[in-house]
């Protein structure tokens, strides 16, 4: 593989865990709410990745991708309000399904990649200008 290509590689996984941060983000700021823009319960988001072939004929990696967001369908925590305007006929209110202690792990573990690829970026730039001192 070319050192350029470490860039390519690289960057799709910035770009990748950039937007798994910001699901994450959302998650965390959604865990308290009651309702969301549709009334119903904020159910918590999660990233799928996928590997980025170079090309059609070539097998090799070329970088991953973001191939979608899924939303959970893991039930929500139940509260007893019978006041809130926003309880079911029993009395209890849908919280989100965000286990904010699992959002805090993600966000870590997406921090220390994001910082990884930023290093092997940063490691390919240095050993090119080496190559280019040498040639010199």
């Amino acid at each position: 593989m070319s050192l350029f290509k470490v860039f390519g590689v690289s960057g799709s996984a910035i770009a990748a865990q950039n937007v798994r941060l910001n699901v994450i983000a959302s998650n965390l700021a959604n865990a308290d709410s009651i309702a969301g823009p549709d009334g119903k319960a904020y159910k918590a988001r999660q990233v799928v990745f996928q590997t980025q072939l170079a090309d059609f004929n070539d097998q090799a990696s070329a970088g991953v991708r973001v191939a979608g967001v899924n939303e959970s369908e893991a039930e929500g925590r139940k509260i007893y309000d019978p006041k809130n305007p926003l309880a079911d006929e029993s009395g209890n209110i849908t919280m989100p399904n965000v286990n904010v202690i699992d959002e805090m792990v993600n966000m870590i573990e997406a921090s220390r990649a994001y910082q990884n690829n930023i290093e092997v970026m940063n490691t390919t730039k240095s050993l090119l200008a080496k190559t280019i001192a040498m040639g010199s």
